[in-house]
């Protein structure tokens, strides 16, 4: 491949193996991208088609030797908990910090808009995500308290977190400190696409979980 070529190929294979995205979106995704690139002339729509084909076919029989319940499996449902602990939990929220912030004070505007005020929120962004997808072996976790300025109070937000996922037997690393994100160790993320399952990416998800449980 070439270098435009692997670019494009690094693309293609975490957008696959984060299984947040159908094939339809995960095609749009690419044939943009190699637009907005300008690699049209050196990278064709079949080339991004069959790769695309291979990628998913690969996924399909690694997928044969998953564990019943895979760490993502388990991360939803610690995400889910801390919503219904009233804990602003997001998965893949936006593409760096900057935009995990951005997604987070969205859900609390809703949330004030029905007189609820989170404890605090957790999320892991697009990058963290693709280093997961990479074998990097961990996942790391931004925490913090809407418009908290006291460490004591984020590191109470950071505690509650490591708790819940220590109940459903992740192992993390994080020295209690707001100067360093929780680092869940030894996490392999394994998902593929399914359009008969919850979308990670339904925000509206989270709220209703929050509000729900106040009811």
């Amino acid at each position: 491949m070439t270098e435009n070529q692997e670019f494009i190929y690094a693309s293609i294979r975490n957008q696959v193996r984060s299984g947040l995205f159908s094939l339809e979106e995960i095609e749009l995704n690419i044939f943009e991208e190699i637009e907005d690139n300008g690699f049209e002339k050196e990278i064709s729509n079949e080339w991004a088609l069959s790769t695309i084909e291979k990628e998913i076919k690969a996924l399909d029989t690694d997928s044969e030797q998953w564990e019943k319940e895979t760490d993502v499996d388990k991360l939803v449902k610690v995400f889910d908990a801390l919503c219904k602990e009233n804990i602003i939990a997001l998965h893949c929220a936006g593409y760096t910090m900057s935009d995990g912030e951005t997604e987070v004070v969205e859900i609390e505007v809703e949330l004030r808009n029905h007189g609820i005020q989170s404890d605090g929120y957790c999320f892991y962004h697009q990058q963290d995500l693709e280093a997961a997808v990479n074998e990097s072996r961990n996942l790391f976790l931004a925490f913090q308290k809407i418009d908290n300025e006291d460490e004591a109070t984020a590191v109470a937000v950071g505690k509650r977190i490591v708790q819940k996922l220590k109940e459903y037997g992740f192992k993390t690393n994080w020295e209690e400190t707001v100067h360093r994100r929780i680092e869940i160790t030894n996490f392999c993320w394994k998902k593929k696409f399914d359009n008969t399952t919850r979308d990670l990416l339904d925000y509206e998800q989270v709220l209703e979980l929050m509000l729900n449980n106040k009811k």
